[in-house]
């Protein structure tokens, strides 16, 4: 049944997220699609309290625990930017608004916009582990089987930290070196 839930919660993200844009860029109706947009966090409350009353019921913390955590913590770290991304594609292919301007390739920005990157995935993993932590304490059988996946989560954030972190040093050298020769 969980599953279900969760299935049904991911269709629901994208299909609010999708009638939002609709709504608000074809229909020309900003009002009720920032109303369909605004729906889009309920879909992980409703996510969130089917996980609570299943373990409440007495389920066991098991992986289906553990994956309603994780769409969560990536909804709460990555939400705000996925709206604002689908926001900006609508406007322009719906609404006649200018084309999103392409994130940089290399340089300071494209370091900086890669950090902002893994903090978002590090508040992903804070909220999606906390649940699971949660889940496993409501239980009473403790949080073991509902960190699982958690660990192959801290293998992905430490590989996303190394690869985030490296687009800083990208093109120091040069610069450095232009700056030893004037």
């Amino acid at each position: 049944m969980l599953i279900a839930v969760i299935a049904a919660c991911e269709i629901g993200f994208w299909v609010l997220l999708a009638a939002g844009m609709v709504t608000r860029y074809l229909l020309r109706q900003p009002k009720a699609g920032l109303v369909l947009l605004a729906g889009v966090p309920l879909v992980d409350v409703v996510m969130l309290v089917a996980s609570v009353l299943d373990i409440h019921r007495g389920g066991e913390p098991s992986f289906k625990h553990s994956l309603a955590a994780i769409f969560i913590g990536v909804s709460v770290g990555f939400g705000h930017q996925t709206l604002k991304w689908a926001d900006g594609w609508a406007a322009h292919y719906m609404g006649g608004g200018p084309r999103p301007v392409k994130p940089p390739k290399k340089g300071p920005e494209r370091a900086r916009r890669e950090r902002a990157g893994w903090f978002r995935h590090l508040l992903a993993y804070a909220v999606g582990v906390g649940i699971m932590i949660g889940l496993g304490l409501l239980s009473g059988r403790g949080y073991d089987a509902a960190l699982g996946p958690a660990w192959t989560w801290t293998i992905v954030l430490v590989i996303d930290a190394v690869v985030s972190f490296s687009y800083s040093f990208e093109g120091a050298e040069p610069e450095a070196r232009e700056k030893q020769s004037v």
